[in-house]
């Protein structure tokens, strides 16, 4: 009996106990959310002490200190000054005046570049001369070796006579015979006795006053004659003259500026027109220049004339006329190019009808040229040579040598 009732209270006891947990957690589903926590005020915490020998920051040292490692990151500038005008940029220093290499023995000391070069006709003559039997065929062969060289038909003719009758009265012919004989008679061909000097001294103008001495240089396109007139500037100049370029090349693209950084190597003035101007006119204010600054000597550079071109040939007379005006020209320079041989001297026929030639300026005489033009164009024209081309550099213009050149040959 006893046993029943403990059960029942136990049974009791476990209802209710499950009961209340029941009660509790519908009471917790039913009551609100708690409210949301009110926001605290952020606390800015005081800036540290500053220790001995430091600086106390503040937050706007501490800005600027992050902007300066952004932005300047070198050593911070002075305070700024009030801006002072900008300064002009300065002009461009003139181009250093050189010195040119003086021209006496000038020839002498290209020597060995000429030799290189002309040897083939003294050596070819020296060997033929050298056969122990010199029979028909071995003077024409001498005689061929003349014509190939540019020689000319009649020039060779009288060499290949004259030597002929000294190898016969000689005799005994000893290479150093033969070596003198041949000189003797390519001087005798060349000549000795011409006035090779080009003609630069000043000269009495039509107004009974002194004028610069006038040169004017002509040639075909291609000749090398702009260059020339600039390396012929320079050996005046080497030689104590001043000197004013007259560009009358007006209708070749960049000859003026050619013209005028030549002569500023040197220090001459260069006269210059407008593109495809009138050349006589440039020529006729370039003497007039020459006359203001009293320079030494005018070079005139004109247009490189084709010979078939009859009117632009014309032309060309046009420009000594004009320059006449002020008085005489002293030299007219031809300038050819070795290398044509005898289509220059086509050329030099051509110009010598239009203008009164004095002199001959054989270019590229150190390339394929054949030394034997020298002696074509002399007879043909009645000129001299007087100025020889030897190569590129600024100084390879040489005064014409005879005897230099004839040692060259036979070297």
């Amino acid at each position: 009996m006893e046993t029943v009732i403990l059960a029942v209270v136990i049974a009791v006891v476990v209802l209710g106990a499950i009961s209340g947990l029941v009660v509790t957690g519908r009471k917790k589903k039913q009551l609100p959310p708690p409210p949301p926590a009110a926001p605290q005020p952020s606390v800015t915490a005081p800036p540290a002490e500053p220790q001995v020998g430091e600086e106390a920051e503040t937050p706007r040292d501490e800005e600027r200190r992050t902007i300066e490692e952004v932005e300047l990151p070198t050593a911070e500038a002075p305070a700024a000054a009030p801006e002072a005008p900008a300064a002009e940029p300065e002009a461009p220093a003139a181009p250093a005046v050189e010195v040119p290499e003086p021209t006496a023995g000038r020839l002498v000391r290209l020597r060995a570049r000429l030799a290189r070069s002309q040897n083939t006709l003294g050596k070819g003559l020296l060997t033929l001369l050298s056969r122990e039997h010199l029979d028909e065929e071995t003077w024409e062969e001498i005689e061929d070796t003349l014509l190939t060289a540019d020689v000319g038909v009649a020039p060779t003719q009288e060499l290949v006579e004259r030597l002929r009758e000294r190898v016969k009265v000689l005799g005994t012919r000893t290479p150093e015979d033969l070596r003198t004989l041949l000189r003797e008679e390519l001087l005798a061909l060349i000549g000795t006795e011409a006035d090779r000097t080009v003609h630069t001294a000043n000269g009495i103008g039509n107004g009974g006053g002194e004028i610069p001495g006038v040169v004017m240089v002509v040639g075909v396109n291609g000749t090398g004659k702009t260059t020339t007139t600039g390396k012929l500037a320079r050996v005046l100049v080497a030689d104590g003259k001043s000197v004013v370029l007259g560009a009358a090349d007006t209708f070749r693209a960049a000859a003026a500026d050619q013209l005028q950084t030549w002569g500023e190597r040197v220090g001459a003035r260069t006269v210059r027109g407008p593109e495809a101007g009138d050349p006589a006119s440039v020529a006729y204010d370039a003497v007039k220049e020459g006359i203001a600054e009293s320079a030494d000597v005018v070079l005139i550079d004109t247009a490189g004339r084709l010979h078939t071109k009859t009117g632009l040939m014309d032309e060309l007379g046009k420009v000594k006329r004009v320059v006449e005006k002020h008085g005489p020209v002293g030299e007219v320079l031809l300038v050819l190019d070795a290398t044509t041989g005898q289509n220059g001297l086509v050329q030099a026929r051509v110009f010598a009808e239009v203008v009164d030639i004095t002199g001959v300026v054989l270019t590229k005489l150190d390339g394929t040229a054949k030394g034997g033009i020298i002696i074509a164009v002399q007879r043909e024209l009645g000129v001299p040579v007087k100025l020889v081309g030897l190569g590129e550099g600024p100084d390879d213009l040489a005064p014409f040598e005879p005897e230099a050149f004839v040692d060259a040959l036979i070297s």
